[in-house]
């Protein structure tokens, strides 16, 4: 049986009731359009506390702590890889300002709002305040991939969070040996020489294990369909290693790794990256679930109203003055400056390591050590509720954040991407026109058409391009390989449902049909680039009818027979692609993008503005009368 009669489960069980849980919550949130992070937090609390369904400590047992160990080791890993340093560009300074200035301050302030606000005691409060250095990789990744920010303040989030990570746990290190020394015969020298030691051979891991593994990959030591799981086993085993030396140290160094690897220049880098993003959602959702399913209501109820004042204390008070500080000095705008302050979400880390020192601290005679869990459970719940909430619309507010109305980005700068740009800029749809060649966007610069020069494909692009902007990738080049390239690339960035490309010449051979994992989406009816161009050059013109409750898309059809239909846009200003194959029922209050021929005109909605006309002019003279 799965299921013993005083209700646990097997580990078997309990395993894939977390998988389901956590992967089931971030696809409901998606579809909620919620976040996600606040959408497992609460299914953690229902299955575990709350109904006793899920209890960690009884059901997995001993291996819940390793697990959340090894999981956040991978998470810290995979942002690693993200730190690229070309990355940074403008945000390098801010970022140096978070991690050497922000950190060591933002241990002085948590420490003073967990002494003055929930009244630990100093050796308490200094041990707690290091570990609360980290701004949380496991709640950052998920907020950032959901508020869609600007490229600078994105990047300082996810650089400040996945660095600072091992510096908390560092620093907890530290303030715990201080504590240590007071309490027991452990002299200082000694603690400095074991503290020392171990970040010296974390780092030294770290490094050798991301060079070596950058080596092996480009000299061909490594087949191809052995990277990721030499790759894991590598990882493993500098964590294992850096963690036996010195504990926690293993954070650091995985860190190290994954940025050496990220700054490698590997040709199969974005596979590896690609892998690893998928691997880190199912390991988030799990550790999430495990966290709320571990949570004690009876410990909670050690807090006082002292609990909340520190809350605030951190979100309002220490959080903004560590940014304002560290941000002195540099070009960073106030508006970055005010959403980073005001954004410092913790995370699975902060419960994990608490916990740990808490019980350590507890055992030297130190009370307050029972509270670390509780208080820091608290900041976690009201953190990530309060960001999951609030960022979007702060961000938007700010106008950091992609509009409501994600744009399009097309890909070639002929008559036809032009034409159709015009349509889309007349429906209030962001678009981004790009070209290699900067003379096929003259006439769309001219026509006052957002455009970028280069390759959209190219490093420059990525760094100068917010690509978060845009919801939909359409490849309109004259050039068939390189629409599928583009459309191939992007496609695991922006959804496989989200990229179009226009028909290819001679695509529809079987000498030339390309499998269904290369290129993109059917664009209109499959017309190829010549087409689309030849239809402009007879005159015909892109147009934009709005549906009614008497022009029905039955009605518009009949009337525009030989109408190329390409796009429509929902009610709420949502645009999709039309699909050929696609029975489309679009609701009143709809409006469609569409390519006609010259000289005709919907029948039935000129009817209704000559009738709207009539009516017009009827009340005209009926007023003059009077």
């Amino acid at each position: 049986m799965s299921i013993a009669l005083d209700g646990a489960m097997t580990p078997i069980m309990a395993f894939s009731l977390i998988g389901a849980l956590g992967v089931g919550s971030q696809w409901l949130a998606w579809r909620l359009n919620m976040p996600a992070i606040v959408l497992m937090l609460l299914v953690g609390v229902i299955v575990g506390p709350a109904t006793g369904v899920l209890d960690p400590a009884r059901d997995i047992g001993d291996l819940t702590g390793p697990m959340i160990s090894i999981a956040v080791a991978i998470i810290l890993f995979e942002g690693g890889l993200t730190l690229n340093f070309q990355s940074l560009r403008d945000a390098a300074k801010g970022v140096m300002r978070l991690v050497v200035i922000g950190a060591p301050l933002g241990w002085l302030t948590s420490a003073l709002a967990l002494h003055y606000g929930a009244g630990l005691g100093w050796e308490a409060s200094a041990v707690l305040g290091g570990i609360m250095i980290v701004t949380g990789p496991t709640v950052i990744a998920p907020l950032l991939r959901t508020a869609r920010l600007s490229r600078r303040p994105a990047a300082l989030l996810q650089w400040e969070a996945i660095i600072n990570d091992p510096i908390g746990a560092l620093a907890a290190v530290l303030a715990f040996e201080a504590v240590l020394i007071l309490n027991t015969a452990t002299t200082l020298g000694n603690a400095a020489i074991d503290l020392l030691v171990g970040v010296a051979i974390a780092t030294a891991l770290g490094a050798i294990a991301g060079f070596g593994l950058s080596a092996a990959f480009k000299r061909g030591h490594v087949p191809e369909f052995m990277k990721v799981p030499v790759l894991f086993a590598v990882l493993l085993a500098c964590f294992a290693l850096a963690d036996t030396v010195l504990h926690e140290s293993g954070l650091l160094a995985v860190t190290i790794m994954g940025i050496v690897i990220a700054n490698a220049g590997l040709p199969s880098y974005a596979e590896l990256r690609r892998f690893k993003e998928h691997a880190t959602v199912l390991l988030v959702s799990g550790v999430f679930i495990l966290l709320a399913a571990s949570l004690d209501f009876s410990a909670l109820e050690r807090l006082d109203w002292r609990a909340i004042i520190f809350v605030l204390a951190v979100v309002f008070v220490a959080r903004p003055l560590t940014v304002a500080v560290a941000f002195i000095g540099t070009d960073i705008p106030a508006k970055e400056r005010l959403l980073i302050a005001l954004t410092g979400p913790r995370g699975v880390v902060l419960v994990a390591v608490a916990g740990l020192f808490g019980t350590r601290l507890v055992d030297l005679g130190i009370e307050d050590g029972a509270l670390f869990t509780p208080l820091a459970f608290a900041l976690v719940a009201v953190t990530v509720v309060l960001h999951g909430f609030t960022l979007v619309p702060f961000a938007r507010f700010l106008g950091l954040a992609e509009a409501e109305s994600p744009g399009v980005l097309l890909v070639g700068g002929s008559r036809f991407s032009r034409a159709f740009a015009e349509a889309l800029v007349a429906a209030q749809i962001p678009v981004l026109m790009t070209d290699p060649n900067r003379n096929r966007l003259r006439t769309a610069r001219e026509a006052g058409i957002p455009t970028y020069y280069g390759d959209i494909l190219s490093e420059a692009a990525e760094h100068n391009v917010e690509l978060v902007s845009y919801a939909t990738v359409i490849a309109a080049t004259d050039n068939d390989a390189y629409n599928t390239l583009v459309t191939t690339d992007l496609a695991p960035e922006f959804g496989r449902t989200q990229v179009f490309q226009i028909g290819r010449t001679k695509g529809d051979q079987a000498r030339h049909a390309l499998p269904t994992t290369l290129g993109g989406k059917k664009f209109g009816k499959g017309e190829t680039f010549d087409e689309l161009n030849a239809l402009l050059a007879r005159n015909w013109s892109f147009r934009m009818t709005p549906l009614t409750e008497e022009l029905s898309f039955a009605d518009w059809r009949t009337d525009n027979a030989e109408a190329v239909l390409f796009a429509r846009i929902s009610p709420s200003g949502e645009l999709r692609m039309v699909d050929p194959d696609e029975e489309i029922k679009p609701a009143a209050g709809a409006r469609l993008i569409f390519l006609r021929p010259p000289g005709s005109d919907d029948t039935k909605a000129k009817a209704q503005k000559d009738e709207a006309k009539a009516e017009a002019e009827e009340k005209a003279r009926k007023d003059a009368k009077k």
